[in-house]
């Protein structure tokens, strides 16, 4: 078994025993400290307030799931160690994006962007959306996915006039983030997009909608909210993207998926994103997809460029674990993993109180405070962005140095998630979790 990470400055050997007998506990910050024997690597006097939530791990926010996070997550899954860069072969394309079939004018803002080699998903992905195929994509996180359906579906609009598209993204974070890749790709080339998401103003929306963009890109409830206010008519939209569906389905977003598919016209182009292959995404794959071209280039679970360990925390001495850790200068840019919005906002601010800057990012904060928070974390005018899992998909971020697990995630697949924040485009990066 690896071993534990730890910082020798933080260790006191002589309360090496404290807390190692009896069954499991809860540790400051309810729902994330739950232990799993053995000695305690960090102890500290116990926060000041005894119950005071840390990470608001231990109640149920909305939305949320009962239960224990974590309990049936095998903890060595949370330890191994990353593989030096140099090891990993290099994927050899089979395309250039200067030798794919693309508009002349993408081919420029690709050049700009300082794209030559499609990724592994773009390279195999492109040619066949390009012929208007239905795509099943299975990639991990970080994979280039975005440009795998964007550039081609440009492409097409440019060549058909009248195609529209709709892009459906299980979070808002994520849909911003495909809008601006969009605005990347489709630069010069007089398209528009259009941001429908929740938590900002239904009613520009529904005026940029009237415009008739070529693209739309949005959430499910947004969308179908939409549909119900006769803004928006999906029946005129001929091509459809299903990015991260597994998330869908597991936010609860399935009979809104369902409701906005059955009202598109059935000779659609569909392409299917998905990070697993459940039972439940194969079922939804048969059911909106006719002979789909399946894409795989996922490797392992998680990259090989991020090297995981565990914390083992004692009971009460969570947060400040936590600040003792983010004092490191190694820890430069840090995405850390709260359980509920309350404990997320809490901690943020616990944090900021301790002299270290942080934002938070919840289901609670309006879209502008959390496209704020994000660009803030982004320019590095913050080191720590504390997030619930709405942020564990999708998201892009340079350079994230670490991301830590303050509560335990739901699944192993949360977990994931989570951690592919960091260690991206071929960098290392370092994921902790508290036990």
């Amino acid at each position: 078994m690896a071993t534990f990470y730890r910082t020798p400055w933080k260790t006191h050997p002589s309360n090496e025993g404290s807390h190692s007998s009896g069954g499991p506990r809860r540790s400051h910050g309810g729902g994330g400290g739950r232990r799993f024997g053995g000695p305690a690597k960090f102890t500290r006097p116990s926060f000041s307030g005894g119950n005071r939530r840390g990470g608001g791990g231990g109640s149920r926010g909305r939305g949320g799931r009962g239960g224990n996070p974590g309990a049936n997550i095998d903890v060595n899954k949370f330890i191994n160690k990353a593989a030096p860069v140099a090891e990993v072969a290099p994927y050899v394309p089979t395309h250039t994006f200067a030798t794919l079939n693309l508009n002349e004018r993408i081919q420029r803002n690709l050049a700009d962007k300082g794209y030559v080699n499609p990724t592994p998903i773009q390279d195999q992905a492109i040619t066949a959306v390009l012929e208007g195929k239905d795509i099943v994509g299975l990639a991990n996180t970080g994979t280039g996915k975005t440009g795998a359906f964007l550039i081609p579906l440009i492409h097409r609009v440019i060549e058909n006039p009248g195609l529209r598209v709709l892009v459906m993204a299980p979070t808002r974070e994520l849909a911003v983030q495909i809008n601006d890749e969009f605005r990347a790709f489709a630069r010069t080339l007089s398209l528009s997009a259009t941001l429908a998401v929740g938590g900002a103003g239904i009613g520009p929306q529904m005026t940029a909608l009237r415009r008739h963009p070529s693209f739309v890109i949005g959430t499910p409830g947004r969308l179908k909210d939409l549909m119900e206010r006769r803004a928006l008519n999906v029946n005129d939209f001929h091509a459809v993207v299903l990015d991260e569906a597994d998330r869908m389905l597991d936010m609860g977003f399935i009979e809104d998926m369902r409701f906005i598919m059955s009202k598109m016209p059935a000779d659609r182009h569909t392409l299917f994103f998905s990070a697993t292959l459940s039972r439940e995404i194969e079922r939804l794959i048969g059911e909106f997809l006719k002979d789909p071209v399946r894409v795989s280039v996922k490797t392992r679970d998680t990259a090989a460029t991020i090297d995981q360990d565990v914390i083992r925390v004692a009971h009460g001495n969570k947060f400040e674990t936590l600040v003792d850790l983010l004092k490191n200068p190694e820890f430069s840019k840090v995405l850390v993993f709260g359980r509920t919005k309350y404990g997320v906002e809490r901690l943020a601010k616990d944090l900021a109180h301790r002299g270290i800057k942080a934002e938070a990012i919840h289901g609670n904060k309006t879209h502008g405070n959390r496209l704020k928070a994000l660009d803030l974390f982004k320019r590095d005018h913050v080191q720590v962005l504390v997030a619930t899992d709405v942020a564990a998909r999708g998201l892009d971020i340079s350079g994230v140095s670490h991301v830590i697990n303050y509560d335990l995630p739901n699944t192993y697949e949360d977990y994931v998630h989570r951690i592919g924040r960091t260690g991206r485009a071929g960098k290392v990066g370092k994921a902790l979790t508290f036990i």
